[in-house]
């Protein structure tokens, strides 16, 4: 009998991480690898932001905070939520956890019973369905297509709806594809929850700011009012802000969820650490003009990321609405042989001939659960990724 919780066996390790560890140790090994497996901003933290946590450190605010937030952080979450969203709360019904995927482990672990079943548009992030599965649920795919711009249907969500469906969760601008909902788009999708009162929405919102070419971005609670009280609206700092490693990600939601949220908080990790809610709160209060700067250079490398992807042999490359990734077809290659020799069974032997052959390291589509497809992140230099994709280019023009 295993030491280990039988828990443990129904997860798998973060494909991402994974993909980023191997590039790093084969860069250590003295490989000339180009990583772009990471979905993590290359822009530093702006200086207001670093200046406030050095002024938290200075002014003594290193001791333990209220487990889920402290005043002054909720309250500028209060304030974001009415200002960029037009949605309503007190400061009661906010939750600030040590990143979003804490928040949103928190509210599985929170709500889950055997049986329960989780909607997950595919491509998902890799680590929503392993979640569900450790909080004791199901999670129940929701198939999406290039055709459809990687966004769910109407049709497609009406379709696996069930007396056991308790979430939907729903991420726009995507990770992995890039793909936004629009407001017609997001009405659509509402209409059909309206019709299902068992089902709550958890709305993971990290990329807002990150969108392209005009689009407007809004959120579901934000499009129909009627669904906020079933709505767990999830944002955090980390992509907007260049903060990822300073860990801080909110919610806002229904009182009795949020306090629900609270108590697992208090009995595993408590409050996030105060210097990072500090420079959390600066960074949602001070200047906010930095964005559309960023935004703008992400989105120049989103197009020659695309433009030339969609020139290498047997890659088709939608251009995404949102974030800092792509999420490119490989179906043309399938099936074929690599000049060093390899089959290309699956996209993960692309990935890892890719790897092997040209030192790109890109993560396969079907840790997203939908393929044969890869997804780039382009949060790096116009250098690396132009260099990247010229590698790609080759490595594809060398298949057979």
């Amino acid at each position: 009998m295993s030491f280990l919780a039988d828990s443990l066996a129904r997860v798998k390790p973060s494909a991402t991480i994974a993909v980023t560890n191997k590039a790093r140790e084969l860069k250590a090994a003295g490989r000339d690898v180009i990583g772009l497996g990471a979905g993590e901003p290359d822009f530093d933290t702006p200086e207001n932001i670093k200046q406030a946590a050095i002024k938290a450190i200075t002014d003594g605010k290193t001791k333990y905070t209220a487990v889920d937030g402290i005043p002054e952080l909720k309250q500028a979450i209060v304030e974001k939520f009415q200002r960029e969203n037009g949605l309503t709360y007190t400061p009661a019904e906010i939750t600030v956890g040590t990143g979003g995927k804490q928040v949103l482990y928190n509210a599985l672990m929170a709500t889950l019973n055997p049986g329960d079943e989780v909607l997950v548009p595919a491509p998902y992030w890799v680590s929503y369905p392993d979640m569900v599965l450790l909080g004791g649920g199901t999670p129940v795919p929701v198939e999406t297509s290039m055709e459809t711009g990687f966004k769910v249907t109407p049709e497609a969500l009406e379709a696996v709806i069930t007396p056991k469906t308790k979430w939907l969760i729903f991420n726009s601008p995507s990770n992995p594809s890039g793909a936004a909902y629009t407001r017609g788009e997001l009405e659509a999708i509402a209409k059909v929850l309206l019709k299902h009162p068992q089902v709550w929405i958890m709305t993971d919102d990290m990329y807002e700011h990150l969108v392209y070419d005009a689009f407007e971005f809004t959120t579901i609670a934000q499009v129909e009012p009627a669904l906020k009280e079933r709505t767990l609206t999830v944002n955090g700092v980390s992509k907007a802000y260049s903060m990822t490693g300073w860990r801080i990600g909110y919610a806002g939601g229904p009182v009795e969820l949020i306090k629900a949220i609270a108590k697992i908080q208090s009995q595993s990790t408590s409050n996030p650490c105060s210097i990072s809610q500090w420079a959390a709160y600066e960074a949602l209060s001070g200047p906010q003009d930095f964005i559309a700067t960023n935004a703008e250079i992400f989105k120049g490398r989103r197009d020659l990321v695309v433009s030339m992807l969609n020139q290498a042999n047997g890659i088709s490359c939608p251009t995404p609405e949102g974030a800092f990734y792509v999420y490119p077809s490989c179906a043309g290659l399938i099936g074929k042989t690599t000049d060093s020799g390899k089959l290309l069974s699956s996209d993960e032997d692309f990935v890892t001939a890719l790897l092997e052959d040209e030192g790109v390291a890109v993560v396969q589509g079907s840790a997203f659960g939908l393929g044969p497809n890869f997804r780039i992140s382009y949060a790096t230099s116009n250098e690396a990724l132009e260099e990247a994709c010229t590698r790609i280019q080759r490595f594809c023009g060398n298949v057979r």
